[in-house]
């Protein structure tokens, strides 16, 4: 039953892309009925596996030879990612069915969509290094498609590519991370790496940990790689929901977790991740207080929140990492799929010229308040609860982090109560016209309004389901009725309110200190150009474009060359693996 359950995990949504693909764009109706249909099954059979969480091997393909054996295994943190990204991946199809009616090339999009899905899954789901990496890189190739799914918008081009550089730039680090381990273990099984690194030595192992971080700061946009992400806003707002914002980002947060165990012990490791976290908290927040753009301020706050789950592992504590993940994954698609909901009726993403549609647009008002309370942090969403547990941690780690942290709840309440005045409040500032949200839209919105309120009393179950889990990990759990006791109780949970009724304060009485935020124009100036972070991204950029260049002399154009080439390299590849072995 487990593998049944698995195999359509991975499969529906893949047999879903094919499907309409085959219905073709002539028949759109068919097309987006389909997509729904094989994305809700997927997502019925995610939760379903929840039930059969296990840490042995349901699935294994021998395939012989340097590849290994194929495996799957469901264990508590594979179920619980998958059943995120299938759920998510399934309430965004059904905004779809609104969003992209009309769109052109209907069937290329749901098969990006679909595609992705399936993929995620199959990577949280995996017992094999070979196919985490290969799963790893088809959900970079949807990014990079459903980015420039608008291929004739130049911006949305240049997004997509950029995406695609920069995380292959990961990519690289996780593949030589992989080689390494199978080169020294003979192995591609997770668990063995997990097991054994402890025996490899120092210098090995230490080159596995942080090209893998490598890795997890490119996928989840953490400081210096963040800057694909603002860019890849220029993706239908579905797809900002679902790959960036609740999922594809968070296969970073998954790496560091899942091969946390192995890679702690590696000197230096744990307080480089804990850096990156902090930094990519703290500069994402700041960036989202001055962006111009309703996604961009998204964005942005997305690199701020994940690096707070980064920050967690870094600081071992798994458990909150993953809890804050599954709130942000719940907030942060409500908010962008209220976000689109206001650019598919007024047709701007820029917040000066928004202003009053909460009169006009009362449905999305109020479930986007609904996110941005949990955002905040603030009482009672999803949000508060999981940010409260992740702080409490830290107080006790190191106090340098902590106050950063602080700092940063501070920001994200500004900004979050920002963006909701500027969109919702004030007087319109442009003439449009405003309606609400069709129903298809309506019934991913509300579901995900719900979800924000209530799934922080999960909080008990996803423990019990993290226990599922080999013995390297712990992931030290309450009760929900435990963690709400712990939290209010905790001194941390009323200083950090008090933060925020801070930062709320400041906001609120913003006019009269227009003397103090002149003296930190600078910060604003330097938060507006990414803190310089863009510039050295685009000097990459112009790096690898002027190697491609370079590398077009090799395309001789005379086909007897090229299959020469070709088989010369695979040629190369076999003796090496032959040798490897």
């Amino acid at each position: 039953m487990t593998a049944l359950l698995i195999a359509f995990v991975i499969c529906l949504p893949w047999v879903g892309a094919i499907s309409v693909v085959l219905v073709g764009d002539k028949r759109p109706k068919a097309q987006h009925m389909l997509a729904v249909v094989f994305a809700a099954a997927a997502g019925l059979a995610a939760l379903i596996l929840l039930s059969f969480a296990s840490t042995n091997s349901a699935i294994s393909i021998p395939m012989g030879g340097v590849f290994g054996d194929f495996t799957f295994v469901p264990d508590g943190l594979g179920v619980f990612l998958a059943a995120v990204a299938a759920v998510i991946g399934c309430l965004a199809v059904i905004f779809s069915v609104d969003y992209m009616a009309g769109e052109a090339q209907l069937g290329r999009y749901y098969f990006l969509m679909l595609l992705f899905i399936g993929a995620m899954c199959g990577l949280v789901l995996t017992g094999s290094l070979l196919l985490l990496f290969i799963f790893w890189e088809i959900t970079a190739l949807c990014s990079y498609a459903l980015i420039s799914f608008h291929n004739d918008d130049p911006k949305a081009v240049a997004g997509g590519i950029k995406a695609l550089v920069i995380t292959q730039i990961g990519g690289v680090g996780l593949l030589i991370g992989v080689l390494i381990a199978y080169a020294q273990l003979k192995s591609y099984d997770i668990n063995n790496l997990l097991a054994n690194a402890h025996t490899l030595p120092v210098g090995d192992l230490s080159f596995i940990a942080f090209g893998f971080l490598l890795a997890a700061a490119a996928k989840s946009a953490q400081i210096p790689f963040h800057t694909w992400l603002p860019g890849a806003m220029e993706a239908p707002t579905p797809v900002s929901a679902l790959i960036h914002a609740a999922t594809m980002v968070n296969a970073g947060v998954y790496l560091l977790a899942r091969f946390y165990p192995a890679f702690a012990p590696v000197p230096g490791w744990t307080d480089i991740v804990t850096i990156v976290g902090v930094l990519s908290a703290l500069l994402g927040a700041l960036m989202a207080l001055v962006a111009t753009d309703l996604k961009r301020v998204l964005a942005y706050s997305t690199i701020s929140q994940l690096g707070y789950m980064v920050y967690a592992i870094g600081i071992g504590a798994l458990y909150a990492s993953q809890f804050h993940l599954l709130s942000h994954a719940v907030f942060k698609a409500l908010l962008f799929l209220c976000a689109g909901a206001v650019i598919h009726t007024i047709g701007t993403r820029d917040l000066r010229q928004m202003g009053g549609l909460g009169r006009q647009m009362p449905f999305v008002r109020n479930v986007f308040i609904v996110g941005a309370l949990a955002l905040a942090g603030l009482p009672f969403a999803n949000g508060f609860w999981s940010k409260e547990l992740l702080l409490e941690i830290g107080i006790k780690d190191a106090v340098w982090a902590f106050v950063i942290m602080l700092i940063g709840v501070g920001l994200t309440a500004a900004y979050s109560i920002r963006v909701v005045w500027l969109v919702f409040f004030g007087e319109q500032r442009t003439a449009y016209r405003v309606h609400d949200p069709a129903a298809a839209m309506k019934i991913s919105l509300t579901i995900l309004a719900l979800g924000t309120l209530t799934s922080w009393l999960l909080a008990g179950s996803l423990g019990e389901l993290l226990q599922n889990m080999p013995p390297f990990y712990q992931f030290n759990a309450e009760t929900t009725l435990e963690l709400v006791n712990t939290i209010l109780s905790a001194p941390v949970t009323w200083g950090v309110l008090v933060v925020i009724a801070f930062a709320l304060a400041i906001w609120h009485w913003r006019a009269p200190l227009t003397a103090v935020s002149d003296r930190l124009q600078f910060i604003a100036r330097a938060a507006a150009v990414d803190f310089g972070f863009e510039w050295l991204n685009r000097q990459f950029m112009k790096g690898a474009q002027r190697t491609a260049i370079a590398l077009r002399q090799t395309q001789t154009g005379q086909l007897n060359w090229n299959v020469v080439g070709i088989v010369g390299g695979l040629v190369m590849v076999l003796l090496i693996l032959v040798i490897g072995r």
